[in-house]
């Protein structure tokens, strides 16, 4: 042992070096992705780069602290390691930075981004007072925490700061189970599902329609928005719109909107035969300027989000059916790469018949091979979440990482270090994959070189909240090799601090079952339909092969929507002519409104004013149909146009039903006539007719509080927003 202790790490603090220089390359190259580096300002490039780069680097960090705490006199058999000095230091910038991160900085960082005010201290006021209520809820929750440790342990032996630590990492494990639950299961599930080519084109085409109605409503809301801007630049030399007369030329350039059309008069009339009639408030106020800004900037980011989807779609069934359509000759041409395509699909080493012989027979086999070793790993995953609390010699990763054992003690070596960061790989895919696929995160999404801003501060942030959590619980998975690490004495023994907090890290990853089963069997779904809210809150992964809707006309009507798109006939595809009326002081009776069902004609009559050429790739072009006509299929099929609720998840319709429920409650006179403080939304004007509240409620505009914003409400910066400037639309 002796021996041990003289050895230089000097080759491992030269690997750890390198493979974080690499980890930073890596980081830097998904920033790329999904934003522009060179047009994205650094307070936003920073922060998401160490939000990302810290948990990756946690990666690193596990592997190099579980050889280094467990070291015996055989050294060459222990691989990376290195002192437990520089060690701890790791671990404390790479975990305080990450908690500053994940608690205070994103955070700000995120509503200031969305703020639509123009001054930076403006900005910064609404940013702070967007964050003050959820502050206030997550203080107020960890106060119990604090009286509960108080009362248990009998007093702060440890610091305050110790007990902050256990209580974050409590909040984190409960999101990172319930997110690597879900993910375990979709991931395998997706490889079994891509290895048959014809399956993988029926879904493509279910998805078509609903894929195509995001993409009308997110045009329509910005159309809204813009009719409601363009009639703001009418005023802006006059009354208290004068004031912000560069503000509002500042939001006409954000605007696609012609000059003819700006020049027009009220109620101007769209190309499809929609009606639009806006409502501006009598006065006009920062306030209401801003949060017109902040819709409009959301609902172009909308707009490019389901454009983005669409085009996607349309790529990946032309690809697949291509492949499909291979067969009979043996080769594979996918044709001239468009502008926009990625180095792979630009540059090929294959040949047609080599490309045929990949993509028809080696893919597939490699999906189902591949899929089948993620799906054994998942199930070495929830088994070892579920006996290492009671039967911890039980866990499958244990043996798997801990090869040698001498004495009490157990010994990782190279190859243990390798396994334990693939063990730690997957299990963040597992969870950072659900963040993308769970439909109640207020609509946010990443687009390809186009991710709001905040939505990109808020996928930051959930990686940076997860991976403490997904650390420090793979680690229990080794027995007691773990509380050998510094990483325990960092933090491990934080969280055993009291008996609720040990039991709670034991016991608590089994309930990881639940998730998996319901991503499993499908009980969303089931839940739902139970209910009466239909749909999914994790459609695009867990609903069966062809839907709940196969062999009613979905995946067929899909077919028929694709290939109009490709052939440049898409304005026929919504069948009959609409006329939309939007007026803003309609806006809560249309939401309320039933649903409007007619039986669709055999042959769609097309709507005039509309081009017939293909929707472009490029993410500034508009979709061509702008109505609400839903799912217009074959003759003598009743078939839905305007629902609201179509693209409601589970969680979101509970919701509403909820909301309804309470507003149509009979309440007193002294209660509805109370004035709402200003800390919770509320608006001084509220009582006169004229004022801003007045104004912004006449319009249609659906002011949500702060709170609102966090856990839900409001539509995000990746999102569809429903409520345009031009109030509720009524569908005829």
């Amino acid at each position: 042992m002796e021996f041990a202790t003289t050895q230089s790490p000097v080759a491992s603090e030269v690997f750890a070096s390198v493979a974080l220089f690499v980890i930073s390359v890596i980081v830097l190259l998904i920033l790329r992705h999904y934003l522009p580096l060179r047009t994205t300002p650094a307070y936003l490039l920073v922060p998401i780069f160490f939000a990302l780069c810290l948990p990756a680097s946690m990666v690193l960090l596990v592997p190099i602290d579980l050889a280094s705490s467990a070291m015996v006199d055989d050294i060459d058999a222990r691989g990376i390691w290195l002192e437990r000095g520089p060690l701890r230091v790791c671990w404390r910038i790479a975990y305080w930075l990450t908690f500053c991160l994940t608690w205070f900085i994103i955070p700000i960082l995120g509503e200031y981004s969305d703020s639509g005010y123009r001054d930076p201290q403006a900005k910064f006021r609404d940013s702070l007072r967007a964050n003050a209520q959820y502050y206030a809820i997550v203080f107020g929750s960890g106060i119990l925490g604090l009286l509960y440790v108080l009362w248990s342990y009998g007093g702060f032996s440890e610091s305050l700061k110790s007990t902050v630590m256990a209580l974050a990492y409590c909040w984190g494990l409960v999101l990172a189970i319930y997110l690597m639950g879900h993910g375990l299961v979709a991931i395998p599930r997706r490889l079994f599902r891509n290895a048959d080519i014809s399956g993988r084109l029926r879904r493509i085409q279910t998805q078509a329609p609903k894929v195509y109605d995001q993409m009308e409503d997110a045009q329509m809301n910005l159309d809204d928005l813009e009719m409601q801007v363009a009639e703001l630049s009418k005023r802006s030399k006059t009354g208290t719109a004068k004031t912000f007369q560069d503000w509002i030329e500042e939001l006409v350039d954000l605007t696609n909107i012609p000059e003819s059309q700006l020049a027009s008069t009220s109620g101007a009339v769209r190309g499809s035969g929609e009606y639009v009639r806006t409502k501006l408030p009598t006065v006009i106020t920062e306030k209401y300027m801003a949060d017109l800004t902040r819709q409009l900037i959301r609902a172009k980011h909308a707009r490019s989000r389901y454009l983005n989807d669409w085009n996607r779609l349309l790529h990946d069934a032309v690809r697949t059916q291509a492949i499909i359509d291979s067969v009979a000759s043996k080769r594979l041409d996918f044709g001239t790469p468009s502008p926009g395509s990625g180095f792979w699909d630009r540059h090929s080493l294959l040949t047609p018949y080599t490309r045929f012989l990949y993509h028809y027979y080696v893919l597939p086999y490699f999906n189902l091979a591949f899929g089948g070793l993620l799906a054994l790993a998942s199930v070495c995953i929830v088994w070892s979440e579920v006996v290492k609390g009671i039967f911890p010699v039980l866990s499958v990763i244990r043996y798997s990482v801990v090869h040698h054992n001498v004495g009490n003690k157990g010994q990782i070596g190279l190859a243990g270090q390798v396994i334990a960061a693939l063990w730690m790989v997957y299990m963040c895919a597992a969870a950072l994959i659900s963040i993308t696929e769970v439909k109640v995160w207020r609509g946010r999404a990443l687009v390809r070189r186009n991710t709001a801003p905040e939505s990109a501060f808020w996928y930051a942030s959930q990686v940076a909240r997860l991976s403490v959590p997904l650390t420090y619980n793979f680690m229990t998975f080794l027995g007691v090799v773990y509380k050998d690490t510094v990483f325990y004495d960092f933090l491990g023994q934080l969280i055993n601090l009291t008996p609720l907090g040990k039991w709670f890290d034991y016991l608590f990853p089994a309930l990881i079952l639940v998730p998996v089963c319901f991503t499993l069997f499908g009980l969303y779904g089931k839940i739902q339909r139970a209910l009466g809210f239909g749909g999914d809150v994790l459609d695009t992964l867990e609903s069966d092969e062809f839907g709940a809707n196969f062999g009613t006309g979905t995946w067929r009507e899909g077919r028929d929507l694709i290939e109009r798109e490709l052939n440049g006939s898409s304005a026929a595809i919504r069948g009959g002519r609409r006329s939309h009326y939007t007026d803003s002081s309609s806006s809560s009776q249309s939401r309320a409104a039933p649903v409007l069902t007619i039986r669709a004609n055999s042959t769609p009559y097309p709507l005039p004013g509309n081009p017939t050429t293909p929707l472009a790739t490029s993410p500034n072009t508009r979709p061509l149909a702008n109505t609400s006509a839903r799912r217009v299929g074959t003759a003598s099929r009743q078939v839905t146009l305007a629902s609201e609720d179509d693209d409601e998840n589970f969680f979101e319709a509970l919701g509403h039903r909820l909301k309804n429920t309470i507003d149509t409650m009979d309440k007193p006179k002294w209660l509805t006539d109370l004035p709402k403080p200003k800390w919770m939304g509320g608006d001084t004007n509220a009582g006169s007719g004229g004022g801003a509240g007045a104004g912004s409620a006449g319009n249609g505009s659906e002011n949500f509080s702060d709170i609102t914003r966090w856990f839900g409400g409001g539509a995000g910066g990746g999102g569809s927003s429903n409520s345009g400037g031009g109030g509720g639309r009524i569908r005829l």
